[in-house]
């Protein structure tokens, strides 16, 4: 029954959920910078391929969860995350709910900001570097931050390959793009690039800046860039905050330290940047952003047209299909509901109430996103409301209190919480997009890329993957390809000597939807998934002498328990 997934990041998790909605069920957890001993993630070569290089951070922490455009609307094709614990970006396939591809960005600290193109469609994925760092970060100027940068960072969406960057005033928080695919902006804060709290506390305003994409994209292409260290990417330079920007970037003074910055749908007319440390939010026109590269303009200010005071501690701001905006008040422990033409108006000196409606929520809310509030299709019909306290609202596990989920009605004058429930940390913000929109794969493709490495390496052995149970002797590597079929192995057991490399390959031959097995060698920290036609594979050295069974460990046959096997490792 229920009519949109819901993706929540997992924070330090380093995983992304799914969830049902509006029954807030949770469906399934993605791995993405996180080891998974359910699924085998970080265990298995396909896994261990995608993770690459970073496979060697056993944890991630995912905050912005994103889901593909085409024309503004949701395509179903992908989910992109961010770690902001490792610099890195993923791409989640949304066909099998699984990553398929993770990239490292290089010249910068700590992923935070991530956004996407929206129109024609999602061709760049945009990467804001938090942490300020020397460039290249190589052990010069270690004690002198007036060397510290960081980067804007755009990723070809296909590839997730980094195509440019730009170099920036400030710390960058958070980020959205327009709705003509022209301009990205972002929260800045730490405007003096301090690097205690005073020093980063100093200024009463910091920025949003507002990136020229076109003249970016047509820089890099007429070689008008460096590049830092021996990184290839090529980097733009948009800095000059002071001078309201370059013909690269625009810098808006806003109240001090921004957090949230968000476009308002259906239209994309306006985006809002959320204050933090100031009662306001503060909207910008994004027509104005147009006469400002044009030089109509003389004031960065001059593209703000309204500035409301909504409450304590806005940090983000979601809307509905009525005019309708929704900021998260993080002191307030509250959600408000304001009127965008109405705050315009008051800017003008009207005299005029927008604030619509508040709802306290528990406690100390974060992020929140009204469902399909990041496109075209956006409803106001729900809600969902991130908060980081529980504090005694649920039974007592430990010093560690859970974090706590609330999903608001919105399709009336009044906001209604219609669920109420405690979450593992921490989900960090949440998109709801429509079910149709989202096609999944019930059974694997047997040429899907995911595994496509594993039946390379089987054709070159000879090996028909789908037919054949055999064992490859390759020096002292051994490769071993067997069927699963509930409730059977294709291979029952199989030796080797110690020292030797084993790789195991197992395909699923079961056709039948959810008939999923599992494949654990007790005692060696192996276990991975084999989905209907899947296959999956591992590889290790075997150091052990003796007899290892090995077990089908997802339920998948009445005589489950009876599907194992032998692996025999000689002295």
């Amino acid at each position: 029954m229920d009519t949109y997934y819901g993706f929540w990041s997992g924070g330090q998790s380093g995983e992304v959920r799914v969830f049902g909605i509006p029954s807030m069920r949770e469906l399934m957890r993605i791995p993405v910078f996180n080891f998974d001993s359910a699924t085998g993630w970080g265990i298995t070569n396909e896994s261990k391929r995608v993770l690459g290089e970073g496979g060697a951070f056993l944890n991630g922490d995912t905050h912005h969860p994103k889901v593909s455009y085409t024309d503004a609307r949701y395509d179903g094709r992908w989910c992109f995350i961010n770690d902001k614990a490792n610099t890195r970006v993923a791409r989640i396939r949304l066909d099998i709910m699984r990553t398929d591809k993770i990239t490292t960005i290089p010249n910068v600290q700590s992923i935070h900001a991530l956004t996407l193109q929206r129109v024609p469609k999602t061709e760049r994925v945009y990467a804001g570097g938090e942490m300020i760092i020397p460039l290249p970060n190589d052990g010069r100027h270690l004690e002198n931050p007036k060397e510290y940068w960081t980067l804007m960072s755009a990723l070809d969406a296909e590839t997730m390959e980094v195509v440019w960057q730009v170099i920036v005033d400030g710390n960058l928080d958070n980020a959205d793009t327009d709705y003509t695919g022209k301009y990205l902006a972002a929260s800045c804060y730490n405007s003096e690039r301090g690097v205690t709290l005073p020093e980063m506390m100093g200024p009463e305003r910091d920025w949003a800046v507002v990136f020229n994409l076109p003249a970016i994209e047509q820089a890099v292409r007429d070689g008008k860039y460096t590049t830092i260290g021996d990184s290839k990417v090529p980097v733009i330079d948009g800095r000059g905050a002071a001078q309201g920007g370059t013909e690269y970037t625009l810098y808006i003074p806003v109240p001090r330290s921004p957090h949230g910055i968000n476009t308002a749908p259906p239209d994309g007319k306006y985006f809002v940047a959320s204050g933090k440390l100031s009662p306001t939010c503060t909207v910008v026109e994004w027509a104005k952003v147009d006469d400002w590269f044009a030089g109509k303009l003389n004031d960065p200010r001059d593209t703000v047209v309204a500035e409301p005071e909504v409450g304590l501690g806005p940090l983000h701001t979601t809307y509905d299909n009525r005019g309708n905006a929704y900021t998260s008040l993080f002191l307030d422990s509250q959600v408000v509901k304001w009127n965008i033409a109405d705050a315009i108006r008051a800017y003008n000196g009207e005299s005029v109430n927008y604030i619509r409606d508040r709802v306290d929520v528990h406690y100390q809310i974060g992020h929140l996103k009204a469902s399909l509030a990041c496109s075209r299709d956006v409803d106001g019909k729900y809600l969902a409301a991130l908060s980081k306290f529980s504090k005694d609202r649920f039974l007592p596990v430990g010093p560690f209190h859970p974090e706590n989920d609330q999903l608001i009605d919105i399709s009336g004058d009044k906001m209604k919480i219609v669920h109420d429930g405690p979450t593992y940390a921490e989900p960090h913000d949440a998109l709801m997009v429509r079910a149709d929109q989202i096609r999944t794969k019930q059974i694997y493709d047997r040429d899907d890329p995911f595994f496509a490495e594993t039946v390379a390496m089987a054709k070159r052995d000879g090996v028909v993957l789908e037919r054949d149970n055999k064992v490859i002797r390759d020096g002292n590597k051994v490769r071993v390809y067997m069927t699963s079929l509930a409730p059977n192995f294709g291979i029952t057991d199989f030796k080797v000597k110690k020292g030797q490399e084993v790789t195991i390959v197992v395909t699923n031959l079961d056709e039948i939807e959810d008939v999923s097995h599992g494949f654990c060698l007790v005692n060696h920290g192996i276990n991975f998934e084999i989905h209907p036609q899947q296959t999956s594979s591992v590889t290790f050295v075997a150091d052990k002498p003796g007899v290892h069974w090995y077990y089908c460990s997802w339920f998948c046959h009445a005589l489950h328990m009876e599907m194992n096997g032998r692996m025999l490792v000689e002295a």
